[in-house]
C-alpha cells in the first residue's frame, strides 16, 4: 500500500523546520506501511564540494577510522558524521568517483545511500516514528525533502528495499504502486550499462529516468516517456537538486493530494498527512491528474 510525502519550501524561514515537518507528515502516513521508512532531504549547496551518505549493517565496524582510511586512498581530506547505522562523507565533488571505488574495496559491506551536492538518504526497518528517532530527522535543515513509509509486496523487508532510491547524483525516487515489467526493464538498462542492486522494482524506475536524463532528457521528458515504458500503477515522486516532480499513471488508482501556499507545495498519498502544514486551510488542494507531469523547483 505504501505512504509518500513531499515538501518543497517556497519560504526561507520554513527550512530550519523542514525535518520536522515531514517527519510529522510521515508519522501520519505509518498504517499504510508500517515494516520501513525512508526520508531525502536536501540541504545547503557547498560550492566544490558533495556528500556521499552510506549504511552499513556493522556501523561500528564500518565507520572506525573511516575518515583516516578514505582520506589516504584519495589523497584530499574528508569529514564522517555518524548517525546511527548511516554515515555522511563530505568531501570535494571532483573526488566524488574515486571515493565511491576507494569504499568498496575499504568498506565493502557499506552500501552508498545517495550522492551528490545536497541529498541525504536515510533509510531503515521500521516505523516512521522509530526511524525518524534514530537519525534524529525533526532536526534536519533544507530545501524540499521527501518521504515513504513501505508496506513490501515485491521484494524482501530490508534497509536497501527500502525508499527512497537514489540511481543518480541529486536525485530520488519514491513509489507507490507496482510496476509489472520492471525485470524486462531492468534487463534492458544492463545492457544499457545501467546497475539496479535490489529487487525493487522502485529502484528499477529511479534508473529508468536516470539513464534517460543521462541520454539528453529532462526531468520532465524523462517522466513523460516513463508513460510509456513503465507498466503498471503507481504515483511517483520524485527529487533533484532544485526541487520536485509528480507523476500519476494513466490511470491514476494510487491516492494522491497536493496543496499549495505561498510558503510550499505539499504532497501526500492522503489528505491527513498535510493536515498540520501552517496555513493549510487557506491552500489550494487538489488531486493530481492522472498522466500529467508536475514539477516545482528553486
Amino acid at each position: 500500500m505504501c505512504g509518500i510525502v513531499g515538501l518543497f519550501l517556497k519560504d526561507k524561514s520554513l527550512e530550519p523546520k523542514l525535518g520536522e515537518m515531514l517527519t510529522d507528515m510521515l508519522i501520519t502516513m505509518s498504517d499504510r506501511g508500517p515494516d520501513s521508512a525512508g526520508i531525502a532531504v536536501y540541504g545547503d549547496d557547498h560550492e566544490g564540494f558533495a556528500k556521499l551518505t552510506i549504511q552499513a549493517a556493522d556501523p561500528a565496524t564500518a565507520f572506525e577510522n573511516l575518515d583516516k582510511d578514505l582520506a589516504a586512498a584519495i589523497n584530499e581530506h574528508v569529514t564522517v558524521r555518524v548517525i546511527d547505522t548511516h554515515a555522511v562523507i563530505d568531501l570535494p565533488e571532483d573526488k566524488m568517483a574515486e571515493a565511491r571505488a576507494a569504499l568498496k574495496e575499504l568498506r565493502p559491506g557499506a552500501r552508498v545511500m545517495s550522492a551528490g551536492e545536497v541529498i541525504e538518504i536515510y533509510k531503515e526497518v521500521g516505523l516512521p516514528g522509530d526511524v525518524a528517532k534514530r537519525f534524529d530527522i525533526p532536526k534536519l535543515t533544507g530545501t524540499h525533502g521527501i518521504g515513504h513509509t513501505r508496506m513490501a509486496t515485491e521484494s524482501a523487508v530490508t534497509t536497501l528495499g527500502a525508499h527512497p532510491f537514489s540511481t543518480g547524483a541529486d536525485q530520488c525516487l519514491v513509489h507507490n504502486g507496482s510496476l509489472s515489467n520492471h525485470n524486462s526493464l531492468r534487463r534492458k538498462l544492463a545492457r544499457e550499462g545501467v546497475t539496479v542492486e535490489t529487487e525493487n522494482d522502485t529502484e528499477v524506475a529511479a534508473a529508468y529516468l536516470t539513464w534517460k536524463m543521462q541520454n539528453g532528457s529532462t526531468l520532465g521528458e524523462a517522466l513523460e516517456s516513463g508513460l510509456n515504458d513503465l507498466d503498471g500503477f503507481y504515483t511517483f515522486v520524485v527529487g533533484t537538486k532544485d526541487g520536485f516532480g509528480v507523476l500519476r499513471d494513466p490511470i491514476a488508482c494510487k491516492p494522491a493530494v497536493m496543496a499549495e501556499t505561498d510558503q510550499y507545495v505539499a504532497f501526500g498519498s492522503e489528505y491527513r498527512a498535510l493536515v498540520n502544514l501552517p496555513g493549510i486551510e487557506n491552500a489550494r488542494v487538489w488531486e493530481p491528474e492522472p498522466a500529467t507531469v508536475y514539477f516545482w523547483n528553486h
